[in-house]
């Protein structure tokens, strides 16, 4: 292996946050187009616990993007999601906030799609054994509104959110917004915080991709 290999390509070692036996971490860089330079990085421990995400190396400003999903065309559209970045759907009042155990992914807008939808296939059957019709409903309702946009049928509205800069749509129709210091400070990180300012540091575990909201 190369030296420049090596430095694109190693291995750290921690503690698992579950089980706290040694836990591996690997790094691999990569080079994506409208990115540059990204790093890979994965954890999977014996007990269950797993990490994945995919870091951009350049520096980024808070950012949201903003695109009207109107046709199949709409749909190919490349999404790059970090495990930093949250995706809203305002018709469907559909949030997907990051956790303790988001992934980082890179697909298109109908991959978004498709994981909501088996999300709310879910969450919809979880609200039928509970008895609450409403819920049950309104998963029905929104499974269909779904189905339909992934058809090219029914538009509706996909923005991403990210504190670190580090998700994205990449479509010559999305809306690139620079997020103020409030915005971005009220976003979900899914991951510990540093702040170099006081003493704190932040964990956030939030986890709110299996919640249907009324």
């Amino acid at each position: 292996m190369s030296e420049t290999e090596a430095c694109r390509s190693f291995q750290t070692r921690s503690s698992c946050p579950l089980c706290h036996e040694e836990l591996i971490i690997r790094w691999q860089g990569d080079e994506i187009p409208y990115f540059g330079e990204v790093m890979y990085v994965t954890a999977a421990c014996q007990c269950s616990f797993r990490f994945a995400d995919t870091l951009i190396l350049t520096q980024k400003e808070p950012m949201r993007y903003v695109l009207r999903v109107e046709n199949l065309e709409d749909l190919n559209s490349r999404v790059v999601r970090s495990t930093s970045g949250t995706i809203r759907i305002p018709e469907l009042g559909i949030d997907v906030e990051p956790g303790s155990i988001s992934d980082s992914y890179i697909t298109n807008i109908e991959g978004v799609l498709d994981r909501i939808y088996k999300v709310v296939i879910t969450a919809t059957k979880w609200a039928k054994e509970d008895g609450d019709e409403e819920k049950h409903s309104k998963g029905l309702e929104i499974q269909k509104y779904l189905e339909e946009t992934i058809e090219g049928k029914r538009p509706l509205t996909v923005v991403i959110e990210d504190p670190f800069g580090n998700s994205a749509i990449i479509s010559d129709k999305a809306q690139s917004i620079v997020l103020d210091k409030d915005e971005a400070g009220s976003l979900k990180t899914g991951m510990i915080v540093f702040d170099a300012t006081t003493s704190d540091v932040e964990l956030d575990a939030s986890d709110s991709e299996h919640q249907l909201k009324e």
